[in-house]
């Protein structure tokens, strides 16, 4: 039942001058339940009425029908409703033992398509912390945006095409071996990389022999070409498994090599509709009627770039897709960028350009410094991920030595430590990155909110794994309220999460029912034999439910043990 709905129905008759769905907009949730389940504001109507929004409170409270309530009452300039508790209870309980894992799913996407450009890690060099935040959020968005009915496809638009790869097969040429590479691929093509780029600070002249490799490469030269696609081979196999640890899959690995032969048709749109034009033997496209710098499409050598190629990617997944949105995860400093694609595909006719989302990001930092590849300040995902997971061992060690598939466990309480990590902080927030904060069992954390998860499933064990009927469990505990409203608020989190293209929103939720179910575990004897056990288990079992599918739409797992 929609509880909003119940309160704006019944104000409606004292508000005669607002629609009810006014009402519902206006109606907030206050900060403590015991100033009420839902609240009314009354400051919008004080200028209407020539009335101080306290006597404004007092009127609406006399005036209406309180039946269905517990109670309501005027606090300060508020009309505060609380609910009654043992219906509240047994229509939340039903919704979620009936639904589990569904619970929250809504008809929203049609299953219109949403391409997410997310990860995008450059071939020949690490999957670094720095792909991260991509990778997880891109991720999230996925399963949010699936729950509500859309149908994501996870793009993996590889960096896979461009100058540095000039860069590279002429270090490789001048100091690599076949051996070394098939030993450790990438390690190895990382080391010719930064080395290229602190040798040709004296030596000039390395940048013209790393262009014609360029060259050739961009003219099918044969060697150039066999040592592009094994690097290419080598360097995905390295990234399917950094993928598999995350648990995470793409629909596509097209990268920017894909879209090299889909930009002349670009260029032709553009020239057709007399869009390019010369500056500084440069061609670009005035943006200035969108306030925004040129969009520089060819370079005076003829070159593509980068924006190029994304009109051609854009137009391939209309194409392809046939998008009803499409989303690119890409760090905040890329934000221009995006902007002009969208106003160039505009001027080229295509209104589906409004579709397009950048879904920008901060930065992870560590010791506050930015992570860079070229000066080799590399943080390995690899590296961190195997950390966590001997942090999560090792506490498992001291919790639980007995515990029975410990590897897995710590493996599925370490690597989901790092993603809930960066998932709880808005994206837009930049962050400093320090794993043993990250890896805690209290605090508001992964583990923390997996541990709330693992002990509902204890006392379900402990329980003797109950058969619990959906229908007709009422639960009278005040203790329990808090708990309640907050499953009744899951359906309404993921909707907010997918609007706001914000999966901190779960995870800030998820925190907050395995907070207030550890107090309700804290303050309640669950397993006393009495009338209300099952009501108590059927809630133990719709907090396991819950907490269990927001962390999957986080893209972290849930032990069932810990």
């Amino acid at each position: 039942m929609d509880y909003k709905q119940q309160v704006a129905n019944a104000l409606a008759p004292a508000l005669t001058d607002l629609s009810v769905e006014d009402i519902m907009a206006k109606i907030e949730q206050p900060k403590t339940s015991k100033q009420g389940d839902l609240a009314f504001p009354t400051f919008t109507l004080a200028k209407t009425l020539h009335k101080a929004p306290q006597m404004i409170a007092g009127d609406i409270v006399e005036k209406i029908d309180q039946t269905g309530f517990e109670k309501v009452v005027a606090m300060g300039p508020y009309v505060n409703f609380f609910l009654k508790k043992d219906a509240f209870a047994a229509d939340v309980l039903q919704q979620v033992l009936t639904d589990g894992a569904n619970f929250g799913d809504a008809k929203i996407g049609g299953q219109g398509q949403v391409p997410i450009d997310m990860s995008s890690p450059n071939i020949a060099k690490p999957i670094s912390m720095g792909h991260l935040r991509s990778t997880v959020i891109g991720n999230s968005l996925a399963n949010i945006l699936s729950k509500i009915d859309y149908k994501p496809v996870k793009i993996n638009h590889l960096g896979d095409w461009g100058t540095q790869f000039g860069k590279l097969i002429t270090a490789y040429k001048m100091w690599g071996s076949e051996a070394e590479v098939k030993a450790d691929p990438i390690n190895n093509l990382l080391k010719y990389y930064v080395r290229f780029h602190k040798e040709d600070v004296d030596h000039p002249e390395m940048d013209d022999v790393a262009r014609d490799w360029f060259k050739k490469l961009e003219n099918g030269d044969e060697e150039a070409m066999h040592l592009w696609k094994w690097f290419r081979s080598e360097s995905l196999k390295a990234f399917q498994q950094i993928y598999k640890r995350l648990d995470i899959d793409f629909d596509s690995f097209n990268g920017e090599a894909f879209y090299n032969d889909k930009m002349a048709e670009v260029v032709d749109i553009l020239e057709s509709k007399g869009l390019l034009q010369e500056s500084q033997g440069a061609e670009v496209v005035d943006l200035s009627k969108y306030d925004l710098n040129p969009a520089l499409i060819k370079k005076s050598d003829g070159a593509t770039l980068y924006i190029t190629r994304d009109l051609a990617a854009a137009i391939y997944r209309y194409r392809t897709y046939d998008f009803v949105q499409s989303l690119y995860v890409v760090g905040n400093e890329q934000s221009n960028h995006f902007k002009q694609l969208k106003a160039v595909l505009k001027e080229m006719g295509f209104d589906w350009s409004d579709q397009i989302h950048h879904i920008p990001f901060g930065l992870i930092t560590q010791g506050g410094k930015k992570l860079s590849t070229r000066s080799g300040r590399v943080i390995l995902l690899d590296k961190v991920l195997d950390d966590a997971v001997a942090l999560a061992h090792k506490q498992i060690d001291e919790k639980n030595p007995d515990l029975a598939n410990k590897d897995a466990v710590a493996d599925a309480v370490g690597i989901g430590a790092v993603v809930f990590h960066d998932l709880k902080n808005e994206r837009m927030n930049n962050f400093d990155f320090n794993l043993e904060e990250v890896v805690r069992f209290e605090g508001e954390t992964g583990p923390y909110v997996q541990y709330a998860h693992a002990r509902a499933e204890s006392i379900l064990r402990k329980a003797g794994n109950p058969d619990l009927a959906a229908a007709g469990q009422t639960l009278s505990d005040p203790a329990a309220w808090d708990t309640l409203k907050l499953l009744s608020e899951f359906p309404a989190t993921v909707v907010r999460a997918s609007e706001a293209y914000e999966p901190s929103v779960v995870a800030k939720y998820a925190i907050h029912l395995a907070k207030a179910f550890n107090k309700y575990y804290g303050n309640t004897k669950i397993l006393v034999e009495d009338d209300e056990l099952n009501a108590r288990l059927a809630l133990v079992k719709s907090v396991s439910i819950v907490l269990k599918e927001a962390l999957r739409l986080l893209g972290v797992k849930a032990p069932d043990e810990m």
